[in-house]
């Protein structure tokens, strides 16, 4: 597969897509033009190609993404379902790679596709991998399992703003987890390695952790806090998620359980037992770098 030079990105004034935007550029590899829905606000640096389209129509982002060797995508939940119009337009205007807006869960893991909460990753995934069988698209899904960074400063991964974290089925649950930082280097390696690794999954990491570490390091970095974590069990809070599914309630309560199960249960895949850091160039986390990653946010 030949080298790719230019890439379009959309998302990238979001949390994660921010990130990328800057290590694609910083990267100095890759011609970037932003893809930004009309009407938006979000600023990007001056001498940014930035071109504003309307995400419902495939004939505007076709004409956008013309000339592009990749798209990369980054866009939020509202609009993970709206991806299939950006890999028709993609392969209208003979773009080789998509990165899907996968990033997160083992989508590999039969349990993990059941998910409700990924129902619509899973439907673009299909359809990317139905529409490389019969046109020249590939694709590309990265995978990082838990957001380091970003679980911590949104109390998501720890709770730790109030001191009251829940510790799920005893805490002692190792699964992998990566800062935004190395999603995005990942992102540029993909994109530096077309030919290995087309039409398939890479998995990344920066560190294999538990609750319990996070926990002991939080404390470490806020010694003054009073601590009380509360024990949890995932078939609680999934079986409420459950009920509020069943009566209609699709909200951030009742999704963000589905997402402790695919991080956390062993059967949903969120431990990786192997990565691709090498081939990426990502080198990880040393234990003082997590630290330093806890400290940041928990003080």
């Amino acid at each position: 597969m030949s080298a790719i030079k230019n890439v379009a990105v959309t998302g990238a004034s979001g949390s994660l897509g921010t990130v990328i935007f800057d290590h694609l550029v910083s990267s100095g590899k890759f011609n970037i033009t932003v893809l930004r829905r009309h009407g938006s606000s979000s600023k990007f640096p001056e001498g940014t190609k930035v071109i504003d389209v309307n995400f419902d129509s495939v004939d505007e982002l076709t004409a956008a993404l013309k000339g592009q060797d990749a798209l990369v995508s980054s866009v939020g939940t509202p609009l993970l379902q709206g991806q299939k119009l950006l890999v028709d337009a993609a392969i209208a205007a003979g773009v080789k790679r998509v990165l899907p807006s996968e990033f997160g869960s083992n989508l590999d893991f039969a349990n993990t596709r059941k998910l409700p909460v990924f129902a619509h990753k899973v439907e673009v995934q299909d359809y990317l991998k139905e529409k490389a069988k019969t046109t020249p698209i590939t694709y590309t899904f990265v995978y990082n399992s838990a957001f380091l960074d970003w679980g911590l400063q949104h109390n998501f991964l720890l709770a730790h703003a109030e001191g009251k974290p829940s510790i799920f089925d005893g805490g002692d649950i190792t699964f992998s987890a990566t800062t935004l930082s190395s999603v995005a280097d990942a992102v540029v390696g993909v994109l530096s390695h077309p030919e290995e690794t087309k039409n398939r999954t890479v998995f990344i990491e920066d560190t294999k952790i538990t609750q319990n570490k996070l926990l002991e390091l939080a404390k470490k970095a806020n010694p003054s806090k009073t601590w009380n974590p509360q024990p949890a069990k995932l078939d609680d809070i999934t079986a409420k998620a459950d009920a509020r599914l069943a009566q209609g309630i699709f909200d951030f309560e009742t999704f963000v359980p589905y997402i402790f199960r695919a991080i956390l249960d062993p059967a949903y895949g969120g431990n990786f037992p192997k990565t691709d850091n090498e081939l990426l160039g990502l080198k990880g986390l040393t234990d003082e770098q997590v630290y330093e990653v806890v400290k940041k946010y928990v003080q």
